[in-house]
């Protein structure tokens, strides 16, 4: 089984949510899969200090700050081939409602980079399990529609999935919600007060259900 995992960044607060994304990787080897490491080669929105919350006046790529994660292997977005995976993943963060998608700013009437919607639309058109973090479903729900997810239990989040036409589970620390028509797979992570075990828990219950659903 092989996994194409989508990184926002490095760090919540301006990228992707580090725990989610090691904790998706670890699931997947634990599992018995494999994965690759992608990111969009963009510009990040901005660039946070995470001691001070300050946004800073620099700039950085989606990409090379992805890579800090990836160890150095990671890939462009753009090379993604929904042929050569079985899945993808998308780890939450505020990278991909600032970075992916502009969630943060414009709500249910975001923009979506064009590399991460044709992504996704490759692989709901082929049949294959998307699976999605935190944030994560909001994007999902905005390119797919009609599917049913869950961000945990805040209420303007899950308002505005029902506005773009999706249906919200509530759930808490480490649940996943499985929509197996649509083969999507999602789990709220971080979204909710939550600690590095709800984390891990949350990603490993979501990989397995990703391998269920390909099962």
């Amino acid at each position: 089984m092989k996994f194409a995992i989508v990184l926002s960044g490095c760090g919540v607060y301006d990228g992707a949510e580090i725990h989610e994304a090691v904790m998706t990787m670890l699931a997947i080897r634990s599992n018995g899969g494999t994965y690759q490491l992608f990111a969009p080669n963009v510009m990040q929105y901005h660039v946070v200090n995470h001691i001070t919350g300050d946004v800073m006046k620099e700039s950085r790529n989606v990409l090379i700050e992805s890579a800090r994660i990836a160890r150095g292997k990671i890939k462009p977005l753009i090379e993604y081939n929904v042929a050569d995976f079985d899945a993808i993943v998308f780890p939450g963060g505020f990278g991909v409602a600032k970075n992916l998608c502009s969630y943060a700013f414009d709500g249910v009437d975001m923009k979506i980079d064009r590399v991460v919607e044709k992504a996704i639309k490759d692989t709901h058109a082929a049949g294959k399990p998307i699976g999605a973090l935190c944030i994560s479903p909001v994007l999902i729900t905005k390119i797919l529609g009609n599917i049913e997810v869950t961000i945990g239990s805040d209420k303007g989040t899950s308002g505005d999935i029902r506005t773009m036409g999706g249906e919200h589970k509530t759930t808490g620390n480490g649940e996943v919600i499985v929509d197996k028509k649509n083969k999507v797979v999602t789990s709220p992570c971080y979204m909710l007060d939550a600690d590095i075990t709800d984390i891990a828990e949350g990603a490993d219950k979501t990989i397995k259900a990703i391998i269920s659903l390909l099962k």
